[in-house]
């Protein structure tokens, strides 16, 4: 069971494909958790997404309880990135059973999702800034997590 990655509800097309793209060069499975603030289809992806959609394990979900359930069922922990966060995502141990999600780019996760999440982490930034990238975000994260759980090791 690898490290996965989970988008809430993502805003912006480009970088949900920017991280469909980044999940099928790592063989890592991404989940879209509807609904999405634009319509979800491959021309709505390609600019960013280009031809790698065909080559990524994408996953989606109608709905936040929908994912939640499944990922339950799945014995899965979900790590949440967040700015709200007082734990550094380099302090953390992952597992495998790790799903990292992040949240909406406009107004990132609610409170109700942010409470469900077995560990939330922020990525340590100069003070004064508000975040970083979305798609910047997950890629730090998701490469920590591969790191620690040897996720890299079967790819070229």
């Amino acid at each position: 069971m690898p490290v996965e990655l989970a988008l809430y509800q993502p805003d912006i097309a480009n970088n949900t494909g920017t991280l469909i793209r980044l999940c099928a060069c790592l063989d890592t499975a991404i989940h879209i958790i509807h609904p999405t603030g634009f319509a979800f289809s491959a021309k709505t992806l390609a600019r960013a997404g280009l031809d790698y959609l065909d080559h990524a394990a994408v996953r989606e979900h109608a709905s936040w309880s929908h994912f939640d359930q499944w990922r339950r069922t799945e014995n899965r922990r979900l790590v949440l990135l967040t700015t709200k966060s007082a734990n550094s995502a380099y302090a953390a141990s992952f597992t495998p059973a790790d799903i990292v999600m992040v949240g909406r780019e406009s107004a990132g996760v609610p409170d109700a999702v942010a409470d469900t999440a077995d560990l939330a982490l922020r990525i340590p930034m100069r003070p004064g800034l508000r975040s970083i990238n979305v798609a910047l975000a997950a890629t730090l994260v998701l490469g920590e997590a591969k790191r620690q759980t040897n996720g890299f090791t079967e790819l070229q």
